[in-house]
């Protein structure tokens, strides 16, 4: 089913005792028409999504030089980042689904500014235990890159759906690839502090952006918040379509982290005593599959999505392999990156534009949906990898990896192609 073709107008609102039933909801008419969405629009969501994003993933490389500045050992400098990602899921959950329901360019401008001044009291933290506070309200407003990708998914004309998504998401993991090298460079030759308010400076110019830049787009409903969340559990009953594509990116992040969660073990190992910098360097590497996502976007949009869908499953397990079968070069581990980070960009687009597709009045609560279960997935993946990592070494790793994917793939083929909602 192609992205054009679903256009559904109402929203499913689970009642008492698990009966679910269809509420209509009172969606706003489209009266006027949708702004064009030239390139530079395009480029702006794009980095936005991606300047967003990447604010989760700073405090990584800070943490040996946290834990000595603090005098806090490795097991409690870890709820720097833990705390982090608890507000990504707080944030995903009950920040995200308002898209549906609140004015998106007002939310979106909010939302980037509440982060900005969140970044300028991390900065400011004169203790640990008010650098975590501050760690876990940044996670909750860096979600704001998912208001952005359906709002780009919502003014995009109907014809390239999915290379506009694929071209936002890329966005979003360049962000996340070039975080950690960034923020490692400035946290090494300057000062943690000063990583912090680089962000937040950068955030409050995207406030300002997107205040000025970004089309006003009405609500697509009106019913109250809570029935805004219990209706995230109407669309997960309503569509197996859904179902069946948060499934397959869970298993495929939870094979993409289990890598990236586990490579500095791997890297500190005697045969490569390499430090922080050389996950950095494989992080650029992956980050050439960026140029990737708009171009399984495009074939998704004119071909369909399920080939792209398989494929993207199929990659992730021949990079595990190549990472099994030379667990002891760089240049096996460089090809292996670019070929699962590709891998994991295609899948995600093909299945964000089967998602989006199933409501076009409740993209931001679908997307909800996908992410919060694509995250948990990534972490599963990330404890997975790291417990067969400490048992096995990297070849359990990649074993967790590699049936992670392989089971994405089976589902891939055995479902999709039978699914009629």
């Amino acid at each position: 089913m192609s992205l054009e073709q679903v256009s559904i107008a109402s929203a499913e609102v689970p009642i008492n005792k698990g009966v679910v039933m269809t509420q209509r909801t009172a969606v706003q008419p489209d009266t006027g028409e949708m702004p064009a969405l030239g390139k530079k629009l395009l480029l702006l969501l794009a980095a936005g999504a991606g300047l967003s994003v990447a604010n989760s993933y700073y405090n990584q490389p800070m943490l040996g030089r946290l834990a000595e500045e603090f005098g806090v050992g490795p097991a409690a400098v870890a709820a720097i980042p833990f705390a982090t990602l608890i507000g990504n899921t707080t944030g995903v959950i009950f920040i995200a689904p308002l898209g549906d329901k609140i004015e998106r360019r007002r939310l979106i401008v909010v939302t980037t500014f509440s982060l900005a001044s969140t970044l300028v009291a991390a900065s400011m933290a004169s203790g640990f235990l008010p650098l975590i506070l501050s760690s876990f309200f940044i996670g909750l407003f860096a979600t704001v890159a998912q208001q952005i990708v359906p709002l780009s998914v919502h003014i995009a004309p109907a014809t390239s759906k999915g290379q506009t998504l694929g071209f936002v998401t890329g966005g979003i993991l360049l962000g996340i690839l070039l975080s950690r090298t960034v923020s490692g460079a400035v946290t090494e030759w300057w000062d943690w502090r000063l990583m912090f308010q680089l962000a937040a400076a950068l955030m409050f110019i995207l406030t300002v952006l997107f205040a000025f830049k970004l089309p006003q787009v009405r609500p697509t409903t009106t019913i109250s918040y809570s029935a805004l969340l219990r209706s995230l559990a109407a669309l997960l009953i309503t569509h197996r379509t859904l179902r069946i594509a948060i499934l397959i990116q869970a298993l495929v992040f939870g094979a993409f982290l289990a890598f990236w969660s586990n490579l500095a073990l791997l890297f500190s190992l005697p045969h490569f005593d390499l430090g922080p910098s050389a996950v950095g360097m494989m992080a650029i590497i992956g980050a050439a599959g960026v140029f990737v996502a708009p171009v399984a976007g495009r074939f998704a949009d004119r071909h369909g999505s399920e080939n792209v869908i398989s494929a993207g499953a199929a990659l992730v397990v021949l990079a595990f392999v190549v990472f099994a079968i030379f667990p002891g070069s760089l240049w096996a581990l460089a090809i292996g990156v670019l070929i699962m980070d590709v891998a994991v960009q295609s899948s995600q687009v093909a299945n964000q534009a089967r998602v989006f597709a199933l409501d076009p009045t409740a993209r931001s609560r679908l997307n909800t949906v996908f992410m919060a279960t694509m995250l948990f997935g990534g972490a599963i993946g990330a404890g997975l990898g790291g417990l067969a990592f400490s048992h096995f070494g990297w070849s359990g790793t990649c074993a967790v990896g590699s049936v992670a994917a392989g089971l994405a793939f089976i589902l891939s083929r055995f479902t999709i192609d039978h699914d009629n909602q």
